[in-house]
């Protein structure tokens, strides 16, 4: 399968430099060719996700995909637009409760990614519970060669002491800690065009499908 397009990844980076309505709407063709080329990309991750997680169900790209628009409202960022095209792949979609995998593609940013964010604390206690009861399984996923070799929690943010009720464990102590389960994997510019780019994606992807799984059973 192919990667994306060079003009999708020119799209964003000519808005990062030029984010405002005037310049959106006299380019509205390009974003809407940009979108176009995404939504293929998504098609294409949806598909080959399904091989290997079947939860995720019938989904189509644009129940993934988040809207380019900026709710401005409440932010001091007043900038109309997102600078990048991304997707949730999970049952249900970007709005789903489950977990699922992410894709954030912008020139300088882009990364591939999933798992649990933003949960609230009753959802996180049930995680860190099920780490703890599941200790050895938790430890196989993660400790896994090629999990390690992919993907990387820096940059989660991370809670200053064990969380009260869970005992210090040193091998799972810094997982108990996390307030996110997003492990990520930065993904270069000239990964992005390359043929083999949803291939590679698509691996990644599999890699964390042991994960993704064990949150999903574990918050169900």
């Amino acid at each position: 399968m192919a990667g994306l397009k060079k003009e999708t990844i020119k799209f964003l980076q000519t808005l990062s430099e030029n984010n405002n309505r005037d310049w959106f709407n006299a380019n509205k063709t390009l974003f809407e060719d940009a979108k176009s080329d995404f939504e293929l990309f998504v098609f294409n991750l949806i598909a080959g996700i399904s091989e290997f997680d079947k939860s995720i169900g019938a989904l189509e790209p644009r129940d993934c995909i988040f809207r380019i628009y900026r709710d401005v409202r409440f932010s001091q960022n007043k900038n109309p637009y997102k600078e990048n095209f991304g997707a949730f792949i999970a049952p249900d979609g970007r709005k789903s409760r489950h977990c699922g995998y992410y894709i954030h593609i912008q020139p300088g940013g882009s990364f591939a990614s999933g798992g649990l964010y933003m949960a609230p604390g009753a959802v996180m206690k049930l995680v860190r519970t099920a780490m703890v009861e599941n200790r050895e399984e938790f430890l196989g996923i993660i400790n896994n060669s090629k999990f390690k070799s992919t993907f990387s929690f820096d940059g989660i943010e991370i809670l200053k002491r064990t969380p009260a009720g869970f005992k210090f464990d040193d091998e799972l102590d810094f997982y108990l800690r996390l307030k996110h389960i997003t492990p990520s994997r930065v993904l270069a510019d000239n990964e992005l065009t390359l043929s083999n780019f949803s291939d590679e994606v698509l691996s990644t992807f599999e890699t964390l499908s042991p994960l993704i799984k064990f949150l999903n059973q574990t918050i169900q």
